[in-house]
């Protein structure tokens, strides 16, 4: 088991696009539906997977791009302490004061690497400065306990933390 780590940062209205970020059904709507229906359906089955937004559910973040991934770690304390560090370093810009109080930084990375350590997926989001946004993932893979069907981006699980 090893986990991976995701950011996205953008504005709010790119962030509610919320047909990009859920996966498309499994079968296209049916012969003779609206045309627009048709052409909303094969926007989102042909870009889903290749839009940077963060996908509603978490273990989907498996299949998007492999450029998207910001690291990959074997240990839950170390991918809890990069979605830490993410935090620290975004706080200043945090529109809610009470998500800016640094005391509650190490409550966070603790509960994140307990829930890496059990096998599950953590989800973070923040508003920026208006209009922006900040999504936070670190997933667990191999495999994945919610969706164990999705595979590895294939990243080295000893790579180390890429993000600046």
């Amino acid at each position: 088991m090893h986990h991976h780590g995701y950011l996205w940062v953008g504005t709010k209205d790119r962030f509610d696009q919320e047909a990009l970020r859920r996966p498309p059904h499994p079968e296209p709507p049916p012969a003779g539906c609206k045309p627009e229906l048709i052409q909303r359906y094969r926007e989102v089955a042909a870009e889903f997977a290749v839009v940077d937004l963060p996908p509603l559910e978490t273990a989907y973040w498996l299949v998007k791009p492999r450029s998207l991934v910001r690291g990959t770690w074997g240990e839950a304390k170390d991918a809890a302490a990069w979605v830490g560090a993410r935090v620290a370093e975004y706080s200043p810009r945090f529109s809610s004061a009470w998500e800016r109080d640094s005391t509650a930084l190490g409550t966070l990375v603790a509960t994140v690497a307990e829930r890496l350590c059990s096998g599950g997926d953590v989800s973070l989001g923040f508003y920026l400065e208006r209009p922006s946004y900040l999504s936070l993932a670190a997933v667990t893979c191999s495999p994945n306990r919610s969706k164990p069907e999705l595979t590895c981006p294939g990243v080295d699980p000893a790579v180390a933390d890429k993000s600046p």
